[in-house]
């Protein structure tokens, strides 16, 4: 086994190509370098590095054990992380709405993972209401949702988004007929946005289909079945915006808000919170 010290005052002497600006990096003497370069090459039996009065330089074998010091010390200082006594254990119950699922969320509960193996990471998916009534239920500890902008001041505002009507691109609506709508089963947000704006704007509109989820949204869009809400940063590369196209009434802008639980682990929550905030959403693609 190699000495992580004695690797880490290699690498410095690898970057450095200099004995005596290692020294100076790493706060210790130029012949302690030396001798923890040489113990390492004892413990190797291979010259690692080659040095004359003008140049030091890294051999063959010095090239490989610095690609393997890089591992070893990686790996050394996660089974430090994973077992130290101040690593955060237990378990986070976090939910998201399905179509902020669709965005960035994957890369950073896999990041948050990385970083935490030790707190064990429940995700439901599933829409907002929903969502809101199991975190008050005590089922669950975190939640990302989107609300009406300005709706409320719970929760920590992540960003804010237009929500808009969207369809396949050849879609056509004649005029004068109704609004061929595809929704969320009640109650939703994004339903009931678009229902009150077709109402105010004296649109009539009939349901063409009615889904669970995210996923059947954008199948039925796709298909060609009606139009949408959805937020602008959202829409799939392959449907567009068609709110001027059909003359579709505006609907508003929605916050995405993450509410947490009182009594859950604060420091757990605090740290997925900051994951999100700091990652934002992004569009889909």
């Amino acid at each position: 086994m190699y000495d992580p010290t004695l690797l880490a005052t290699f690498l410095v002497v690898a970057e450095t190509r200099s004995f005596t600006r290692a020294a100076q990096r790493l706060g210790i003497s130029q012949p302690t370098v030396s001798q923890q370069v040489g113990r390492l090459e004892k413990a190797a039996g291979r010259t690692l590095v080659a040095r004359d009065t003008r140049d030091v330089r890294l051999t063959d074998n010095g090239d490989a054990m610095a690609g393997f010091a890089r591992t070893i010390l990686a790996a050394h200082a996660a089974a430090e992380s994973y077992f130290s006594g101040s690593a955060m254990r237990g378990r986070l119950r976090f939910g998201a709405a399905d179509d902020l699922a669709i965005t960035q969320l994957p890369r950073i509960l896999r990041h948050f993972r990385q970083l935490y193996p030790q707190i064990n990471l429940e995700l439901t998916v599933n829409q907002s209401a929903p969502l809101r009534r199991r975190l008050a239920a005590g089922h669950l500890d975190l939640i990302f949702v989107k609300q009406t902008a300005g709706e409320s001041d719970e929760g920590t505002r992540v960003a804010g988004d237009a929500m808009v009507w969207i369809g396949q691109e050849k879609l056509v609506v004649e005029p004068g007929q109704p609004v061929p709508l595809i929704a969320y089963q009640a109650p939703s947000l994004s339903r009931q946005m678009a229902i009150d704006a077709l109402e105010r704007a004296g649109r009539t509109w009939r349901i063409t289909c009615n889904t669970r989820d995210v996923n059947g949204v954008l199948a039925a869009v796709r298909a060609g079945m009606g139009v949408a809400v959805f937020p602008f940063s959202f829409i799939p590369t392959d449907l567009v915006k068609v709110s001027d196209r059909f003359s579709l009434p505006t609907l508003g802008d929605v916050d995405y808000v993450l509410v947490a639980n009182p009594g859950a682990a604060r420091e757990p929550v605090d740290a997925l919170m900051s994951a999100i905030t700091s990652r934002g959403v992004s569009r889909a693609v």
